[in-house]
């Protein structure tokens, strides 16, 4: 087991408004008017790369991750998600779940690339408790059908 590191900011601070966590990670939300629903799913303990799991944890975070992506899906109705692991600025192990729309400021390209446009559609809030209730929602359903 890996231990917390001072100076990684995932490990001294939640890393956004947590919305469901459990012992292996916790799910936050990101504040991005532009991307409402973009949520992070960060790893517990200090741990750079998804390989230095054991390959049963590696499986239970990929199910929250899915998860997440389910929730965001059912809540934003996106044109697409993406999901993203880089750490490079932060290398402690988190998952980006992001909802992207055709008309949103930087589609095609990443959310970190080049705008595309400066004005996008105005999108609803997403409630951090409703994320938390469909995340729960599709965990059970993961562990019903015996993925897990």
């Amino acid at each position: 087991m890996q231990h917390k590191v001072e100076t990684c900011e995932l490990c001294n601070c939640p890393g956004g408004e947590v919305v469901w966590e459990s012992a292996l990670c916790r799910v936050v939300t990101v504040e991005e008017a532009d991307y409402p629903g973009f949520c992070r799913v960060i790893l517990q303990r200090h741990v750079r790369e998804m390989s230095d799991l054991h390959p049963a944890e590696r499986g239970q975070l990929m199910n929250v991750v899915c998860a997440v992506e389910t929730a965001v899906r059912h809540l934003c109705q996106p044109d697409k998600i993406n999901l993203a692991s880089l750490g490079n600025l932060t290398p402690h192990l988190h998952w980006h779940v992001i909802p992207r729309w055709c008309d949103d400021r930087h589609f095609p390209n990443p959310i970190w690339g080049s705008v595309q446009r400066i004005v996008a559609p105005k999108r609803k809030p997403v409630d951090g408790r409703e994320i938390g209730e469909q995340i729960i929602s599709a965990l059970r359903h993961v562990q019903r059908s015996g993925t897990s």
